[in-house]
């Protein structure tokens, strides 16, 4: 499958929900509409995206989180996996891109690339429901209801590798990214 497949597919869905993304799954969710509301990206920081989207996810229980991580990534912070299970967040969609490269460093195989089963690690720390996809049509029939389990789940897609690059998005400073999110969220705190 094509990134920008699951992206168009995944975006279709997130209707009120928040989403966090980071490094290479950034240009493809701004381009799909993904980013445009109640949104975090998180970029040079690999590993973290799942933290924060948990972090969201524990403050907002009422609204969807849809994290959107690559596998390198994720593979920087796996213990994340067991903290995202232990807290039983209901309301936690942790989307994995598996392309089994570091794209955004210059596309070097991840450590055991053949080997990691990134749904299969995820139920075994306690994911209520974890999935791996590898076909668009697949994608197309079985996501709907994925995305109405409850959570945690863990979504691994099997995307191809990129070799062009999309530019990222404008950067917007990360204090000001909270501070947007949290007016979207909550408002300005203010009680004039």
């Amino acid at each position: 499958m094509k990134r920008v497949e699951v992206l168009e597919a995944v975006a279709q869905r997130k209707s009120t929900g928040i989403s966090v993304a980071t490094m290479r799954v950034v240009p493809g969710w701004a381009n799909n509409g993904g980013a445009e509301t109640q949104h975090f990206n998180v970029v040079g920081c690999m590993g973290v995206a799942s933290s924060i989207g948990l972090g969201l996810a524990l403050a907002q229980p009422e609204k969807k989180v849809i994290v959107l991580d690559g596998d390198g990534s994720l593979l920087m912070q796996l213990g994340s996996l067991a903290t995202v299970a232990g807290t039983r967040a209901r309301n936690f969609y942790h989307l994995v891109f598996v392309n089994r490269i570091y794209e955004t460093s210059g596309h070097q195989s991840i450590p055991s690339s053949e080997n990691i089963d990134f749904a299969g690690l995820a139920k075994a720390a306690g994911y209520n429901v974890a999935a791996y996809i590898d076909d668009v049509g697949v994608l197309h029939e079985r996501l709907p209801d994925l995305l109405q389990e409850d959570g945690p789940v863990l979504l691994a897609f099997e995307v191809e590798p990129e070799f062009d690059r999309e530019p990222f998005p404008r950067g917007i400073p990360p204090n000001q990214q909270v501070a947007h999110l949290r007016e979207e969220l909550v408002g300005d705190g203010r009680t004039d």
